[in-house]
């Protein structure tokens, strides 16, 4: 496989039961296929603490802008997108296969993130007070004010019928 950073050869690297692919004496990057990254991405995994200090070749610049190729999928450019809440750590996940590229530093970045489950989901809940609360309650505000037009139409309405007609069952009505 070909690394997708600085086109060097990655060395499989077992560790803590899963395979991954690293940039020894590279880039340092790292690909880990689909759920793999999930199995060391926390700090309490000890698996995910032998991936950290791969060494890297200093005289290697990588374009961090460049458009990167999945090394499993043939022609297949990897989406970028943040990798938590935080929006701290961009990583680069291929929609086909669901494999993630991680450059040098950008797993410990991860590790470091959140010390606890407690903290991700103290975090989430910020996230989504500021993000998706104020969209909601203003869909909710609408929706009350529809449901009180509404309200007044059918009020409205009664004082049109007469009240012994039920729809549907006089000869004459017209619905």
């Amino acid at each position: 496989m070909i690394c997708p950073a600085c086109d060097r050869s990655l060395e499989k690297v077992k560790i803590g039961g899963i395979v991954v692919d690293v940039c020894k004496n590279g880039c340092g990057g790292i690909w880990f296929d689909k759920n793999e990254l999930e199995k060391v991405d926390e700090q309490h995994e000890a698996a995910g603490e032998k991936l950290l200090d791969f060494l890297c070749d200093e005289n290697i610049k990588v374009d961090f802008s460049k458009k990167r190729k999945c090394p499993v999928c043939n022609g297949i450019i990897m989406v970028k997108h943040f990798e938590s809440i935080k929006h701290e750590i961009e990583i680069d996940e291929c929609y086909k296969c669901g494999g993630i590229w991680l450059d040098a530093g950008e797993l410990r970045s991860i590790r470091k993130q959140f010390l606890t489950d407690e903290a991700r989901r103290k975090a989430f809940d910020d996230y989504v007070g500021k993000v998706i609360s104020p969209e909601l309650n203003r869909m909710r505000e609408e929706s009350e004010i529809k449901v009180q037009q509404a309200r007044n139409f059918a009020k409205a309405f009664r004082f049109i019928c007469p009240s012994n007609y039920i729809p549907g069952k006089q000869e004459w009505a017209a619905f």
